[in-house]
């Protein structure tokens, strides 16, 4: 077998794809595979305030929010901010809050004074809470015991100011949930094993804390208020650090969202995503960069090695098999860990498939429309 010197070129720059991408999997992924889940603590130590911002979103919040309000911990509120709802959404939360003492609704009114959006609810919810322990979630999620406030409390060591949780989407027929799915599990293992690895960049505000005290400390979202998306992701992108940070992986703490059902949904909030994602430190976007590009090379390279002789492809489909082989000590255990142990056998499939749609998806973010509201 001989192979000319743009073959071995082309497998060796393929092969170098491979190390990259095992970077990430045996250090980063395997590092939360293998990570020990500890146990929930059996009682609250200190009260806390859960935050939910809502438009629009009273169906969700009737099937919901008793999930949140019937929550196993002893001294906790819940402020759920109505941002400019029209759905009967007003009506629906001034009835509950008479039947909860511990519902405390915030109500925002259409006005040309401040500039509307997610952020501007959630600063208006957090100036509501009474509590420094906040604790964050959507309308549209639910808990997946009433333990969750248990382990997602404000740790016994008080240098912790954020702690991150986990959300995953509920199984729903058709490619669209399963790509969702897969999506989501793959930014969960990414956010989750850095900052088990002392690198934490991002949080989902579907499921996570921090004190308010850091909030205000500072200067909440002003950083960032010029952008739509960020109430998150950006905010623990800014202030969280190997000393201050810690994550939740154990089952009864996860917290479940309903996914888009359409494409063109889920394309739109992709584009939120991707416009807060150059708000990034450096490093940040540097490390995660690097992984989106060699993952794109490494297919790209596969896929020119089919055009080379016969010898050279099977070499690349053996580099693409040792990937497969490899990843497939990691990912079925991590899938089956986050929930999503139907998709552990597909995940070859679905990565590919991931790949191709995020790609398309970051163009049409480039070039596309460039404003996009949370609701």
């Amino acid at each position: 077998m001989i192979l000319t010197l743009l073959e071995i070129i082309l497998l060796s720059i393929l092969a170098f794809c491979l190390l990259v991408q095992l970077y990430y999997v045996l250090f980063i992924h395997l590092k939360l595979a293998n990570a020990k889940i500890e146990e929930i603590p059996l009682s609250a130590r200190k009260p806390c305030s859960v935050i939910i911002c809502a438009r629009n979103e009273m169906a969700n919040l009737e099937q919901y929010l008793p999930t949140i309000l019937n929550q196993n911990y002893p001294e906790f509120e819940v402020v759920v901010v109505n941002d400019r709802s029209w759905d009967g959404t007003e009506e629906f939360l001034e009835a509950w809050e008479k039947k909860f003492s511990n519902l405390k609704v915030v109500k925002i009114l259409d006005n040309d004074k401040f500039i509307a959006g997610k952020k501007f609810a959630v600063t208006m919810g957090i100036k509501a809470a009474k509590y420094d322990w906040l604790v964050f979630t959507d309308a549209d999620c639910t808990p997946a015991s009433e333990n969750w406030l248990m382990d997602m409390q404000q740790p016994v060591n008080e240098d912790v100011d954020i702690l991150l949780g986990y959300s995953p989407y509920l199984k729903r027929r058709g490619l669209l949930n399963a790509l969702i799915r897969f999506e989501t599990f793959f930014t969960a293992v990414n956010y989750l094993g850095f900052a088990l690895k002392g690198m934490p960049y991002m949080g989902v505000g579907r499921n996570m804390a921090y004190k308010k005290s850091l909030f205000f400390k500072n200067k909440g979202f002003a950083a960032h208020m010029h952008i739509p998306s960020g109430d998150d992701d950006l905010f623990v992108n800014a202030h969280a650090s190997k000393y201050n940070t810690e994550i939740r992986l154990h089952q009864d703490s996860h917290v479940w969202s309903e996914p888009n059902r359409t494409w063109s949904g889920y394309l739109k909030q992709k584009k939120r995503h991707f416009g807060a994602g150059k708000l990034y430190k450096a490093k940040h976007k540097f490390i995660l960069s690097l992984q989106i590009i060699f993952q794109f090379l490494f297919y790209g390279f596969f896929a020119g090695c089919m055009f080379l002789s016969r010898e050279a492809q099977y070499i690349a489909g053996g580099i693409l098999l040792l990937s497969i082989i490899i990843r497939s000590f990691v990912y079925p255990k991590l899938l089956k860990r986050l929930n999503y142990g139907d998709l552990r056998w597909w995940f070859p499939i679905l990565d590919i498939l991931l790949f191709l749609f995020l790609t398309l998806n970051g163009f049409l973010a480039m070039f596309g429309k460039k404003k996009v509201n949370w609701k």
